[in-house]
């Protein structure tokens, strides 16, 4: 008698763990929604809209990079050459631009 009552309370329990383990996933693809939705997504704009400035900028725009700014002078393919004093050219990486003044 007592071997039926084992089984039994195996067979009942098996249930409500596939229940626990649909609930976790669930609970996992609402948590990755929620910080693709905060987070993921606002970053993913803000780097189309970073793109986008640098891509804009021209030879003679005033630039902020690396805390220093200056004119255009060149632009090359990662990098770009900024006049800061008169006759004082320097080389700075695309990735150092903070903001552009048209």
């Amino acid at each position: 008698m007592e071997a039926t009552q084992v089984v039994d309370t195996v067979t009942q329990t098996a249930p409500a763990q596939q229940g626990s383990f649909l609930g976790l996933v669930i609970y996992c693809a609402v948590i990755f929604g929620i910080i693709y939705l905060l987070m993921v997504r606002p970053n993913k704009k803000r780097m189309a809209e970073y793109q986008k400035m640098v891509d804009s900028i021209k030879v003679g725009n005033r630039i902020l990079a690396a805390g220093i700014y200056g004119t255009v002078k060149k632009i090359n393919e990662k990098t770009i050459e900024m006049e800061i004093a008169k006759g004082v050219v320097i080389e700075v990486s695309k990735g150092a631009i903070a903001s552009v003044e048209k």
